[in-house]
């Protein structure tokens, strides 16, 4: 790492804070703690240039809101969404609003340093949420219609057995669906594939996508 990268971790549990804190530090990285999103709103106009990991699951006001608040104020800094979920809806709302990634908790430390990384590649070249657009859907146009039609449906942040129902299959079918898709788009997690729908504009006929606890697979 040629200079000290900057990290802004909000979360509101002291264990995340301590253990996450001294993993990054102890990687390269100069990382500020905030208890919660309103703390780290209240400085975010002082922070220096960084990557924000936030907590979803957080009193007052919750990582999406705080998430929510930042695009309004015109903060561009990298987020990477931390949940202890894995609610796809989560991610789909988290994805849309630009997020650079989802990770879910407990976390490998590999997995979290390798989404950093690509956020701060984001951060430093300045590359803009549509940059890849023609790319994405050079990807998207080689899956199959059905293929398609279940990426859709992750895209609405529905569960597998909804969209099962919705496509008149079995969930079974979907999961081979949703797993020839990822092979076709050469992704390994839903946050990469959702990344490219996105690139590709297949969120715009897409409609709101309510936060509610549901079914993962």
């Amino acid at each position: 790492m040629t200079q000290e990268r900057v990290i802004h971790l909000v979360d509101d549990e002291d264990a995340v804070r301590r253990s996450a804190g001294f993993l990054l530090r102890t990687s390269g990285y100069k990382v500020y703690t905030y208890v919660s999103g309103v703390e780290f709103l209240a400085d975010v106009k002082r922070a220096e240039r960084g990557c924000i990991l936030l907590d979803v699951r957080m009193p007052v006001m919750d990582g999406l809101e705080v998430q929510a608040e930042l695009n309004h104020r015109g903060v561009t800094m990298p987020v990477i969404v931390l949940t202890g979920h894995g609610d796809i809806n989560t991610a789909v709302i988290a994805m849309k609003a630009g997020a650079s990634d989802f990770i879910e908790k407990p976390f490998e430390m590999e997995v979290l340093t390798q989404a950093i990384e690509i956020a701060f590649v984001r951060l430093e070249q300045g590359v803009a949420a549509n940059s890849h657009r023609h790319d994405a859907q050079v990807r998207i146009a080689a899956l199959s219609p059905r293929e398609r039609d279940v990426l859709r449906g992750l895209v609405a942040g529905r569960p597998n057995k909804v969209i099962a129902h919705d496509l008149d299959i079995s969930p079974r079918t979907v999961e081979v669906y949703r797993a020839g898709l990822m092979s076709k788009l050469g992704v390994r997690s839903l946050s990469e594939a959702l990344r490219i729908a996105f690139a590709a504009g297949m969120a715009g006929d897409i409609g709101p996508v309510s936060l509610q606890a549901g079914d993962t697979t």
